[in-house]
């Protein structure tokens, strides 16, 4: 059929009812509190980093789930460029290789694996484990299996910085508000995985120094040039931060993640938000059997950012005789008037 044969009247009448029905089942399964909440996929990522924090804390080693992990892993590597990428048939992703290959080295699977050899191999191909992005590049620190050096500079101050700076959590998204807070302390402290099998990666580099490029749309040179420079210049005086502001800095960020805790769902309700509060509450001496270091991964839920996705959807296509449900409004209002939100039970 060419699309001279389509009747477009006809095709937008369908498209109508099916947006229509869409809508109206999203509205049927939204919450009293104007959130969805829906079951969480992932990628290989998720599997590849719950491996490598048992082996950061040091905890007992599960054979049976590692065993069930390394079989999904292995299985979603890609038969045509043999990494994994970030969703069931996607591209190469340097990133979500390196976690991947890391995970399944530490399992046990041998470096010479004919798997393990053409994930590296691919790796290599795109800069070797130095290209790859930030957050993993963090995660190779804390193993010391890669350079705090190769890390953007995270002064844990930020959470400190005022409403009106042009930088400032409340102007993030919360899944990286959650995310990036206990990463700030991670990278103001920089602890050491224990890491009891001593497994690096070290193969996964190469002698060549990787290029790293912004995926962002539209980035501006000026501005990669801008950061860079700041960067430069935020590591040349990160040892001279006063003490004081600093663990005011720290105890702020404590307290962003333990007032977000239900005892349920984890650190907004996603994985990596809950392992790198683990992560943060374990360096900052918290003890094994503290409440706030439970993980919640079994509950992992997509919240806000699904929300905001699918309250676009339906705004896009909502029909007439579907309202707008005022509720979802409330979440731009907590940002704003956090006081008054909090005071009504709201976490941003």
């Amino acid at each position: 059929m060419s699309i001279d044969t389509i009747d477009r009247s006809a095709l937008l009448d369908e498209a109508d009812a099916t947006a229509s029905k869409a809508a109206a089942a999203l509205g049927g399964l939204q919450n009293a509190d104007g959130h969805w909440v829906f079951e969480l996929e992932a990628d290989a990522t998720i599997p590849a980093e719950y491996v490598l924090l048992r082996h950061y804390l040091g905890e007992p080693r599960d054979a049976e789930i590692e065993r069930k992990i390394g079989v999904y892993l292995r299985r979603i590597q890609s038969p045509t460029h043999h990494g994994w990428g970030l969703f069931h048939g996607g591209a190469f992703d340097v990133s979500a290789s390196v976690k991947a290959y890391f995970a399944l080295k530490m399992i046990g699977d041998s470096i010479d694996a004919p798997h393990m050899v053409q994930a590296r191999t691919a790796i290599h191909k795109a800069g070797g484990a130095a290209a790859a992005n930030v957050f993993t590049r963090i995660q190779l620190a804390l193993f010391g299996a890669g350079p705090w050096s190769a890390v953007p500079t995270l002064p844990v101050e930020l959470i400190l910085l005022p409403r009106w700076f042009p930088v400032h959590l409340s102007k993030m998204s919360y899944w990286a508000r959650t995310v990036i807070v206990p990463l700030l302390v991670l990278a103001a402290k920089k602890p050491v995985a224990r890491n009891p099998s001593g497994v690096l990666v070290d193969e996964l580099y190469t002698t060549k120094r990787a290029k790293l490029v912004s995926k962002a749309a539209g980035t501006k040179q000026a501005w990669t040039t801008f950061f860079n420079g700041l960067d430069v210049v935020l590591k040349g005086v990160e040892p001279l931060w006063p003490k004081g502001t600093r663990q005011r800095a720290i105890d702020a960020c404590v307290t962003f993640v333990t007032e977000r805790l239900n005892g349920v769902d984890g650190l907004g309700a996603i994985y990596p938000a809950m392992a790198n509060s683990v992560m943060m509450f374990d360096c900052l001496g918290y003890p094994e059997d503290h409440p706030a270091r439970a993980l919640r991964a079994n509950r992992s839920r997509s919240c806000s950012w699904s929300r905001t996705t699918r309250l676009i959807a339906s705004r896009a296509s909502r029909p007439s005789g579907i309202p707008r449900s005022p509720r979802t409004r409330c979440w731009k209002w907590a940002a704003r008037r956090p006081r008054r939100a909090r005071r009504r039970g709201w976490r941003g």
